[in-house]
């Protein structure tokens, strides 16, 4: 095996969720966007494939070609280890904005600080501070 990579497929918003994460995450950047071309009118523009390096970890993202009856699902998430109480509240602050709380930032038993949430595009992160 050469390489294991999370695959994100999204409706019409793979770009838009690339530069929000971009500007979410400080050590973010996004590497690559192939956009759909005028071949089909109906994706030109959308993210054919893209790809974002969060941290140390490289993401692909695209808009569906297809519609489909599935989504997101928080039984799968991004898991980050953060450094300290103010990078986990930053994160918190920015990835629950329009989207859902399914654990609030709180001390756990298992956890000093813990939050687990979905953003606005439907992505689960679960944040942790040890």
């Amino acid at each position: 095996m050469k390489s294991i990579t999370p695959s994100l497929t999204f409706e019409g918003r793979a770009e838009e969720a690339m530069k929000y994460y971009e500007e979410t995450f400080k050590d973010a950047e996004i590497r690559m966007i192939r956009k759909y071309d005028d071949a089909d009118p109906e994706l030109e523009g959308k993210v054919m494939q893209g790809a974002i390096m969060i941290q140390d970890q490289l993401i692909m993202m695209m808009d569906s070609s297809v519609p489909h009856e599935f989504t997101f699902t928080p039984s799968m998430s991004f898991y980050i280890e953060c450094s300290t109480p103010q990078e986990i509240e930053l994160y918190y602050r920015k990835l629950k904005k329009q989207g859902a709380i399914h654990m609030p930032l709180d001390e756990y038993g298992f956890s000093r600080q813990f939050a687990w949430l979905q953003d606005q595009f439907g992505v689960t992160w679960q944040l942790n501070l040890s």
